[in-house]
Formats: C-alpha cells, sequence, structure tokens
C-alpha cells in the first residue's frame, strides 16, 4: 500500500535522477503529503526519449464514465496486475517510473488512533517507484492522464509498519522498467533488498490531508 508520499526534489533535480527532460515547464514546489487524486511527476518513455510528465495519481480505467465511476486505483497489485483488465494493458507497454523523497505509513496505537511513519531512502535523495498510466477519456471528450504506483509484499524492515510497499527500481535498471531494454520488466516486482530503505515515527499532523511542510518528516519519540 502506499496512499501518501512526499516529493522535495526540485523538477531539475527530478529530471537528473532519471536522465529526463520535461515535457512541458514545471514549477512544482516542495510537497510533504501527497495525496491521491493531486498530481504527480513521472517519467515515461516518448518516441524512444524519457520525459518527466504530470499524472493525476489515481488510474482511471478506460471504461470508467467519470472519474469516479469505480474504485480509486491509486496502487497495483504486482501480483495481479498482468492479469487484472484495469490494470494489464498499461501492464505492457504503459510503464513509468515516479519520484518520491519518502512515503507515510500508518500502524494502529493503543489509544486507538493511527500513527504514520515516514519510509525514505536509506542512501540518495529520491526513490524511484515503478508505476503503470493511460490517458483516459471522458464521454464528452476530456483527457485525463493519470498512473497508479505498483506496490509488492513488504520487505522485513517494512514489515512491522505495513505488509505491502511500493515496487522500488533501483537506477540500473530504469531502463527495463521503461521499455527500453525489450522483456523482463516483470521480473523487477520485488521487494526492494534490505538497507534500502529507512524510517522513523513522525508527528500525527500528517494524518490530515490538508496538512503540509518539512516538519511532517521530523521523527517524533514514540
Amino acid at each position: 500500500m502506499c496512499g501518501r508520499l512526499a516529493l522535495t526534489l526540485p523538477p531539475d533535480s527530478v529530471a537528473h535522477l532519471f536522465d529526463a527532460s520535461f515535457l512541458t515547464a514545471t514549477n512544482m514546489e516542495p510537497r510533504y503529503n501527497v495525496c491521491p487524486t493531486q498530481d504527480i511527476l513521472a517519467c515515461v518513455l516518448k518516441d524512444g526519449t524519457r520525459r518527466i510528465v504530470t499524472f493525476r495519481w489515481g488510474f482511471i480505467p478506460r471504461w470508467y464514465k467519470s472519474p469516479n465511476d469505480g474504485p480509486l486505483l491509486i496502487n497495483a497489485r504486482s501480483e495481479t496486475i498482468a492479469d487484472k483488465p484495469a490494470f494489464k494493458s498499461s501492464a505492457r507497454t504503459r510503464r513509468c517510473l515516479i519520484p518520491a523523497s519518502g512515503f507515510y505509513e500508518w500502524t494502529k496505537a493503543d489509544d486507538g488512533g493511527k500513527d504514520p511513519s515516514y519510509i525514505y531512502p536509506q542512501n540518495g535523495d529520491a526513490f524511484a517507484f515503478a508505476g503503470v498510466w493511460r490517458d483516459w477519456t471522458s464521454p464528452e471528450g476530456d483527457m485525463l492522464s493519470t498512473a497508479a504506483i505498483v506496490t509488492c509484499a513488504a520487505n522485513d524492515e517494512i514489515a512491522a509498519i505495513h505488509h505491502r510497499m511500493p515496487v522500488v527500481v533501483a537506477p540500473a535498471d530504469f531502463g527495463l522498467w521503461l521499455g527500453e531494454e525489450g522483456k523482463g520488466a516483470a521480473t523487477l516486482m520485488k521487494p526492494a533488498p534490505l538497507g534500502v530503505v529507512a524510517s522513523h515515527r513522525v508527528s500525527r499532523d500528517v494524518n490530515s490531508s490538508r496538512a503540509d511542510g518539512a516538519q511532517l518528516v521530523d521523527p517524533v519519540h514514540a
């Protein structure tokens, strides 16, 4: 599961991460609490060139009559992505890489509330999550570019917080996931190796979708 993320890198650093260029000009400020249905950045392969584009976080299948015509598909399970009607075409031909400085997961507390943890790269500035995308067109002809993050079983470092985690793609595998290197992308859909991620408890302030700011990722005592 991945339901909130942070992206604090400036746009030019995102482009450098993927050795890509922006398809259109983007001036996105640091964001510490990105929520589903909001815009996210992603790297795609377009006409043989890596491009940074903007997607709505929340994949919309072609048969939806409106964005709210069914479940909000923010994640795609790696175990079923090749067979699910919503995702199977995109899993073959429309894969992307979604940058994130980190993401949040929650555990139930003794008082009945939920305590968030911030999960971030052990080394480096950002994760590159495996993603799938599609352009959805409404019955009126309006188009919306949408994406979902691919998830897998959590590794041992994350399992105590949550049983799922995003698929983290290593830089050496960017080309394979994007489709530059032929077949074999399915082999990347596995938990991150130990030592790739770190985590710490953060304030419950992030539980509000309206909250933002660098203080949200500051560690707090359990």
